[in-house]
């Protein structure tokens, strides 16, 4: 459970980083995403969903 409350911390980190060091990008960002279609946020988000697994498949002992 620690693992997982670290994991979304650190989402919440990279995000916050990312609005403050760019709004304007972060905004442009997603007026784009409102405009893609949903199949391809869908493939988007399980094909990021799938890298992430790996990665702490791969990274986790």
């Amino acid at each position: 459970m620690i693992d997982l409350l670290t994991a979304l911390a650190l989402v919440l980190v990279i995000e916050g980083l990312l609005y403050a060091a760019a709004p304007d990008g972060m905004r442009r960002m997603a007026a784009m995403a409102a405009e893609t279609p949903s199949s391809t946020l869908r493939t988007a988000g399980l094909v990021a969903a799938i890298v992430g697994v790996a990665l702490v498949w791969l990274l986790r002992p």
